[in-house]
């Protein structure tokens, strides 16, 4: 195989996630050549993260080994605000509770049931349409990062898509749980305490 067979693999890594359902071509080009795409991406300071599983494949910065002087950055880290966070924990939590009690393989919500898992979060508004407004401004976020997908033919359904489980994992969701539950008494105790 010549290089120009991995350019194409190469280049679709380089601007991001890449999937099997989004390119099944692209996809088998990737599972052939993943070897020579480690090497090629390791002398740059990546690594290939690949989940022939669930069907998805992104690089990330590797660490340096003790010793090892660090790489500059190539792939730039994205400063979430904690609407965006919160709301990809709280998918990340329900992609967990659906996996483990769910046959299907794909978790599909609307905007207004991401909305009803955020809703006990932020403070309390009587205004509705500003916290959808709000709501679909982190989804619009979340689809361009690639944790989401709309469906098509349709303006408010959304995939939640797998690869959120391996920016998300389960030790910090755990974590994640038991702050949120904090929040939740410390926000409950705040609307029950008289005027």
């Amino acid at each position: 195989m010549t290089m120009t067979n991995l350019s194409p693999v190469l280049i679709a890594l380089m601007k991001g996630i890449t999937t099997r359902e989004d390119d099944p071509a692209l996809w088998q080009s990737l599972l052939e050549l993943q070897a020579r795409a480690r090497e090629y991406v390791s002398v740059l300071g990546l690594e290939l993260m690949l989940d022939e599983t669930e069907g998805y494949a992104y690089l990330r910065q590797r660490v340096a080994a003790e010793g090892e002087p660090e790489f500059p950055r190539l792939v730039a880290r994205r400063q979430l605000g904690y609407s965006v966070s919160l709301m990809l924990a709280l998918l990340r939590k329900k992609l967990a509770e659906f996996d483990a009690g769910s046959g299907e393989t794909r978790l599909i919500l609307s905007a207004e049931q991401i909305a009803d898992l955020i809703r006990l979060f932020l403070a309390e508004t009587a205004n509705e349409a500003k916290l959808m407004d709000r709501v679909d401004t982190d989804i619009r976020k979340i689809v361009d990062m690639g944790f989401l997908r709309k469906l098509h033919g349709s303006n408010d359904r959304f995939e939640v898509r797998r690869i959120l489980k391996s920016y998300v994992d389960a030790q910090w969701l755990a974590e994640l749980e038991q702050r949120l539950a904090e929040y939740k008494l410390h926000v409950s105790g705040e609307r029950d305490e008289p005027v």
